[in-house]
């Protein structure tokens, strides 16, 4: 069978491990040309190819459900359920998603982007099923790296209290750091505690032996006891912890094993009630380059398949703002022992990977725990060190708690670096950071920033680490502007104070981050129009510079405000309640993100489809200075991407 011949997963029933095996080399071959091509998850997906086969010789797509762990794992499940034609657009505007999607594919049964949420999503899921007396199976699969996530853990212990409702956990380690080595012993261990005679030990004879006269109906202690050690001989010790919280541990099992996965499956579903099917996996499996360096090629941008190498940009790119801030941070912490850095299992994606490397007493990664990585760096705080947070704008939104509570109300100097703030391209709508400025900007006590470039993050990071309090930088994903850097010495920033680019008597427009460029050549498009405009680069959110924005507004009567964010209580929502509680009503025009998801495309096709290029930018500001002349009257005015208050 050819993949391209597929129609429906459910055909792969049936086919022989040889045929299995066939699929799974097709599997790979598609995986690696579309990525090779486009970039992408690669490692991930390539390591569960035998396990998504194997599992869905057991299960029936068009009735079960398979909830993935984050989805970049589920290559394969996209391959076999319909999108093998369509992989080529992979994370392309209009194409394929890296991650699972429900309106993308009836076969996507849960979507997620971040990790630790399959297990809660598949119980409940059984749950449902259960509640409506139907009898299909529940699965989660699930990486090792996701169950350092409390929710994961949360998810777990609630699923073992319920002994009735069957749901099959895999799950998927490729780490092998918590494992026992994979080999003829477990596997004979695992077959001999799942055949009928241990099941008949350890169920039917203690059934029978209840009934008899002289037992009362009970067991006594000592049976209790003979019972429970037979059970615990055949678990190895890391299922003991998933016996415990009253799971049916199952494992370890060879994870690029077809046939073995697959009667490990098939006895799973048999059991009833929550079973834990533990799969070991070699992540980046049958690439050689992805099995030597699984973290390099956990994602690849476009690359060359007979060498593993990064086919090299075009033209040459500026340091990334990541890179920028890791630099940064290892000088101050080589200056300073009392700063830290916390990560939560994203060192390399935030830049700390230059300080584990350069400074690793100074350095933690808590895997994926945002909650903990924040209420750990407060603790820190309390007791004289100055932690560093360098987490995701989308993957912070999972600490918003902690932010509150044991940050922002006991005013701990904690900063908190945000990368990938702003629109973050071929992840789509799980990983835009779009959201941290109007969750921020309501935390007490927190300062709140963003540079206009990779000079003034560096100064930033430097503010903060003197502040009295909490800080927030955010940082957008790329490279910088390309100007001049400083290896030390950096001056620090006077806090709520920003900056005055441009001058002119037209315009006042006030830009957030890094969106002072586009706003900076929006300005020269404009004063090529006859209109000149007054650029601001607030620096701050919070506090905002009243000091400079409110007599430039009172002046100018017209205000544009500028953010790579979503516009609902946004930066332009503050400029413009920091106006009207001042009694300063110019016309307001708010230029960003509007309520609307955005989908996976490039950057620069993100910017063009919600108008925020330098050049829609223009036009729009040109319809809006127009617009204020014509009308007198107080008035709201929602277009795609922008919110207008006139008076």
């Amino acid at each position: 069978m050819h993949l391209s011949d597929l129609a429906h997963p459910n055909e792969l029933h049936g086919l022989s491990v040889a045929e299995l095996q066939d699929v799974a080399k097709q599997i790979r071959e598609r995986h690696l040309e579309v990525v090779s091509n486009s970039g992408g998850h690669l490692g991930p997906g390539l390591g569960v190819v035998e396990l998504t086969l194997a599992l869905y010789q057991t299960l029936d797509l068009d009735k079960d459900r398979v909830v993935w762990d984050v989805g970049h794992q589920a290559y394969p499940h996209k391959l076999i359920t319909g999108r093998y034609s369509a992989f080529d657009s992979l994370r392309q505007q209009g194409g394929v998603a890296g991650y699972l999607k429900r309106c993308e594919s009836e076969f996507d049964h849960f979507g997620a982007g971040h990790a630790s949420t399959s297990i809660s999503a598949a119980l409940g899921m059984a749950m449902a099923r259960d509640r409506q007396g139907l009898d299909h199976k529940c699965v989660a699969v699930i990486g090792d790296g996701a169950l350092t996530g409390g929710m994961a853990l949360e998810a777990i212990n609630h699923a073992g209290h319920m002994p009735d409702t069957p749901l099959l956990v895999v799950l998927n380690d490729n780490d092998m750091s918590i494992s026992p080595p994979v080999g003829a012993l477990s596997s004979h261990l695992n077959r001999m505690r799942l055949s009928p005679p241990m099941q008949f030990l350890s169920g039917s004879v203690e059934e029978s032996m209840r009934h008899l006269p002289f037992m009362g109906g009970d067991l006594p202690p000592e049976l209790n006891r003979l019972k429970e050690s037979m059970r615990r001989l055949a678990v190895p010790k890391v299922g003991a912890v998933f016996e415990e919280l009253g799971f049916t541990y199952m494992g370890p099992v060879d994870g690029h094993d077809i046939a073995e996965m697959t009667r490990t499956f098939q006895a799973a579903h048999r059991i009833g009630g929550p079973v834990l099917v533990h799969v070991i996996t070699t992540k980046g499996k049958g690439y050689p380059y992805a099995e030597a360096d699984q973290v390099g090629y956990h994602a690849q941008s476009a690359f060359d398949l007979g060498t593993g190498k990064a086919r090299p940009s075009k033209t040459p790119k500026p340091p990334s703002y990541s890179k920028v801030f890791g630099q940064t941070l290892v000088k101050i912490c080589e200056q300073d022992s009392k700063v830290v850095g916390i990560t939560a299992a994203m060192a390399t994606g935030t830049g700390l990977d230059l300080l584990q490397k350069a400074v690793p007493d100074q350095y933690v990664d808590v895997g994926i725990a945002e909650q903990h990585a924040v209420t750990l760096a407060a603790g820190m705080a309390c007791d004289g060190l100055r932690p560093v947070v360098a987490i995701y704008s989308t993957f912070l939104q999972r600490a918003f708690d902690q932010m509150i509570h044991d940050v922002g109300i006991q005013n701990l100097p904690v900063t908190f670096v945000l990368d990938r703030a702003g629109i973050v391209g071929a992840d789509g709508p799980t990983h835009q950071g779009q959201y941290d400025i109007s969750y921020l900007r309501a935390i007490p006590n927190f300062t709140v920033m963003a540079p206009k470039d990779e000079a003034e993050l560096q100064r930033m990071l430097v503010s903060s680490l003197q502040h009295s309090g909490p800080c927030a930088i955010r940082i957008p994903r790329g490279p910088g502007e390309g100007v001049p850097l400083m290896e030390e010495g950096w001056e620090p920033l006077p806090i709520g104070r920003g900056e005055l680019l441009r001058e002119g008597d037209d315009l006042l427009i006030v830009a957030y981050g890094a969106m002072n460029s586009k706003a900076m050549a929006t300005a020269e498009l404009l004063a090529a129009k006859g209109l000149e405009s007054t650029v601001v680069n607030a620096r701050f959110l919070r506090p905002l510079d009243d000091e400079l924005l409110h007599p430039l507004a009172q002046r100018i009567g017209k205000v544009v405000t500028i953010e790579e964010g979503t516009l609902a209580g946004g930066f332009g929502s503050a400029v413009s309640e920091s106006l009207i509680d001042a009694d300063i009503k110019p016309s307001i025009l708010r230029l960003g993100i509007p309520d609307v998801l955005v989908d996976h495309a490039t950057p620069q096709q993100s910017f063009e489809q919600l108008g925020l290029t330098p050049s829609q930018m223009a036009e729009t500001i040109l319809s809006f200075c127009k617009g204020s002349k014509e009308r007198n009257s107080a008035a709201w005015i929602q277009q795609p991407n922008v919110a207008v208050l006139e008076n």
